[in-house]
């Protein structure tokens, strides 16, 4: 056995600990790059904090996926203002954003000397300039991970800027900040989230410490997902969904994620759709993709075994099986009105192309099991 687990140096979590960050800002720097949100008003909370204790900062406003644009703009930014660390403040495009632009401070260069794939893929050499990370919607993980997601709309596609290098100094996690997030926000970064703690767990890099995490917030979705999204005042669901997303960051960045994101990344570059409503539809069609693959090709797989634990975490029922937990997925989905893939421009005629890009991309390579063309392609087919 031999794995590696590395993390944001401190994180904070609770209600209200947003209102605790003034003291710890000592020592970050004298003036903050703010990333947040296209509608500033969402900042109000966190500005509120930085005026309190005397902090510079400059705002600067994203809009819906993160691009290797954005990353560009951001650094320029930062340093005309002589902004010397960076917040990320929003949900996952604000703060991949915002941890992207924090290294490219202190690497010299273009984004795409440093991002996989369509890159040159040099490594990052330099600690990124100091970077904190607070999400306001329960879904990516992104506070804790050790990379930035951005699009490349010319290569119709998504990448990581990857290091550890990038993770956060600090991550401030107060589910209270989630409670403002519509019903359709909730399903999608909640369903992503369920799903990062889901594709480790069956991942071929699972490792113990990972299992702890994705135990405990699998359950913790399967019991307040539902909650959340029918009633977003619900604190406890929150509370829960903030747990999920938090250790499925954890999870991810020292394990692996599986097929659901191997399709995701080329997708959301390919079409304008949101990252954890992509994951949301396609996790219950990958995990039956999966789950038939094993029983066909390799049916005295562990995974089958860890399948049944996921569908026993979810249901609640020590006899269920891992179609059981499929099943169940496929409940939660149509219960939260996932909209299929085609809603975002998604046809026949595309699916070549998406299986080509995510058979090679970085997340695929940690499904439990090769799938085949053909399997991708009913994936989709099902997911459309």
């Amino acid at each position: 056995m031999r794995f590696e687990f590395a993390t944001a140096t401190r994180i904070l979590f609770g209600p209200g600990v947003l209102k605790e960050l003034g003291p710890q800002l000592a020592g970050f720097g004298s003036r903050a790059l703010v990333v947040t949100a296209r509608d500033l008003a969402r900042a109000v909370p966190l500005v509120g904090v930085l005026d309190g204790a005397g902090i510079p900062y400059s705002l600067y406003p994203t809009n819906g996926e993160p691009s290797v644009e954005d990353a560009r703009r951001g650094k320029q930014q930062a340093q005309e203002a002589g902004c010397d660390f960076v917040i990320g403040f929003g949900g996952g495009a604000a703060v991949d954003t915002a941890k992207a632009i924090a290294a490219l401070l202190t690497n010299a260069g273009d984004p795409l000397d440093y991002l996989e794939v369509i890159g040159r893929g040099q490594p990052i050499r330099n600690a990124s300039a100091p970077f904190i990370a607070i999400p306001t919607t329960a879904g990516t993980g992104s506070e804790v991970t050790s990379n930035a997601v951005l699009s490349s709309p010319e290569h119709r596609v998504k990448v990581s800027l990857r290091s550890p290098l990038m993770l956060a100094r600090l991550a401030v996690v107060d589910p209270e900040l989630t409670i403002t997030s519509p019903p359709q926000v909730t399903a999608a970064s909640g369903l992503d989230a369920l799903t990062q703690v889901i594709e480790p767990f069956v991942s071929n890099k699972a490792n113990p410490m990972t299992d702890s995490l994705c135990r405990e917030a699998i359950q913790r979705g399967a019991r307040s997902l539902k909650r959340a999204y029918v009633n977003g005042q619900d604190g406890a669901a929150r509370e829960d969904m903030a747990v999920v997303s938090l250790f499925g960051g954890l999870a991810l960045s020292n394990a692996k994620l599986g097929a659901v994101h191997g399709f995701a990344g080329p997708f959301g570059g390919m079409f304008d759709a949101p990252h954890g409503a992509i994951c949301a539809r396609l996790l219950p069609f990958v995990t039956r993709a999966n789950i038939q693959a094993l029983r066909a090709r390799q049916p005295e797989s562990v995974t089958l075994t860890r399948y049944a634990e996921v569908a026993r975490l979810l249901t609640g029922r020590g006899d269920a099986t891992p179609e059981d937990g499929a099943d169940w997925l496929h409940g939660l989905c149509s219960d939260l009105a996932v909209p299929p893939l085609s809603t975002y421009g998604l046809s026949e005629a595309d699916y070549p192309a998406v299986i080509e890009k995510a058979a090679v991309a970085s997340s695929m390579q940690g499904n439990p099991i090769k799938l085949t063309a053909d399997e991708m392609r009913e994936i989709l087919m099902q997911a459309s």
